[in-house]
């Protein structure tokens, strides 16, 4: 075996042995997530019943769900004035506000947009405390960066012909937009989405400033909770994630390799 085929492998086994340990000790009947004491399917079960778990699940997806969308509507707006109007007094401070998230570290992010909430509350009595619209609003905000910057990419390759063309045959720009324009960057809207979708709801820190005592999400539960020790339920979550996440990658690639058949 060659040197390079010794690192790829040592490459993979760094990267998913300890995913694959995660996912066999989901299955341990032991309370010990580091002793095998044989198979057992229990602690998927005491998952199910896990009324915090299941709320702080539902109040993730909710939260990702709405963030995402709102980062769709914006970061498309935000990346059709980059890509199509190249000269407009303040693009550069626009590009430096719309690409800021990206580089800015996630407690600067978090702490500013506490502060920001705080003081609306002050000034206009909106948001009353931290709760899930807070959330929705902090994670819209990174999550608008980066749909912006897949769909101005996006929209730096688009061929602008088939736009004209559908003018010049009488077109108006709004039925231009949504019969040429949008459906051929649906895939970049559709990543956008997804990538919006999975920061939100991955993101610990922005949530943890800007969360309240009944808006608990779900990588905060599961943070609490390791922090007293991983629980057998802990593997048994992240297993089904695991499987979730590798049946939508497998479902995208084999309509990915299906389409330059067509």
């Amino acid at each position: 075996m060659s040197a390079v085929r010794v690192v790829l492998v040592l490459g993979y086994v760094f990267l998913y042995a300890p995913i694959v340990s995660l996912i066999v000790f989901s299955f341990n009947a032991s309370r010990l997530v580091t002793v095998w004491a044989g198979f057992s399917t229990r602690w998927y079960g005491e998952l199910w019943d896990n009324d915090a778990i299941r709320g702080a699940a539902a109040i993730s997806i909710e939260v990702a769900a709405s963030a995402a969308t709102a980062a769709l509507v914006l970061g498309t707006a935000a990346g059709f004035a980059l890509a199509r109007y190249r000269r407009f007094r303040g693009r550069l401070l626009f590009l430096a506000m719309v690409t800021a998230p990206l580089v800015m570290p996630e407690v600067i992010t978090g702490l500013s947009l506490l502060l920001l909430f705080v003081a609306l509350e002050s000034w206009i009595g909106w948001p009353q405390g931290r709760g899930i619209a807070t959330i929705i609003l902090a994670h819209a905000t990174f999550g608008t960066a980066f749909v912006a910057i897949i769909v101005q990419s996006r929209l730096a390759a688009f061929d602008r012909a088939l736009e004209e063309a559908a003018l010049d045959l009488g077109a108006r720009p709004w039925k231009v937009f949504l019969v040429i324009t949008l459906p051929l960057i649906a895939p970049a809207l559709i990543t956008g989405w997804l990538l919006a979708f999975t920061l939100s709801l991955d993101d610990l820190v922005i949530a943890s400033f800007n969360a309240g005592p009944a808006s608990t999400t779900l990588p905060m539960v599961i943070f609490s909770s390791v922090r007293l020790g991983v629980s057998p339920q802990i593997n048994a979550l992240a297993t089904i994630f695991v499987v979730a996440v590798s049946i939508l990658v497998v479902t995208a690639s084999s309509l990915t390799l299906r389409r330059p058949q067509r």
